[in-house]
């Protein structure tokens, strides 16, 4: 038996669809939609840190912190998804004037779990690359006190710095923050 084959859907369709949807949120990829599940406690809980930690210390200056509700628009490969955190420093591109799509982060934060792992590494790291405002991508684990912090260097490549001791800040250098470890897992009870 074959699966029945999906309608192509433009971008503008899927946000039309998306915000209306009340009940399920799914990410766009050049014309396909994927459902997207709930997150766990820790997740959430992850998220939530990181997010509170950046308004803090962002405070006062020109930089919005936007939860998961926020979507990105990522024309370049025709997607449109939802980062679990992402600042914007300075002046912000909206992709229309409902103003719940941007065009322009700076810095995104990605939470990790087992079914989405492979895809935020692989080809949602890569999608993101294509944002030309994009200067950091961070990638939390959820089951262990794990962080990745990927920055754009100057001739378009990317460095790598890895963090796990609960001591240890992640230098966000791009907005002038930086996260301690110990603050982004507070309360996360780590399985792995």
């Amino acid at each position: 038996m074959s699966a029945a084959p999906q309608p192509h859907l433009s971008f503008d369709d899927w946000l039309a669809i998306e915000r209306t949807a009340t009940d399920q949120r799914s990410e766009y990829v050049d014309g396909e939609v994927f459902a997207m599940s709930g997150g766990t406690e820790e997740h959430n809980l992850i998220v939530l840190n990181v997010g509170a930690e950046l308004r803090n210390q962002l405070k006062g200056r020109p930089c919005r912190v936007y939860p998961s509700d926020m979507k990105v628009h990522i024309a370049a490969d025709d997607v449109g998804t939802y980062p679990d955190v992402m600042v914007i420093c300075g002046e912000r591109h909206f992709h229309d004037g409902r103003r719940d799509v941007v065009t322009n982060p700076i810095l995104i934060v990605e939470v990790l779990s087992d079914s989405t792992e492979a895809y935020d590494r692989g080809d949602k790291f890569r999608h993101y690359r294509s944002l030309q405002s994009l200067q950091a991508y961070l990638l939390l684990s959820q089951y262990r006190m794990q962080a990745e912090l990927f920055l754009r260097q100057p001739d378009g490549t990317w460095s790598l710095s890895s963090y796990q001791d609960p001591s240890e800040s992640i230098p966000l250098r791009v907005v002038e923050a930086e996260l301690s470890l110990a603050e982004v897992y507070d309360k996360v009870e780590l399985s792995r």
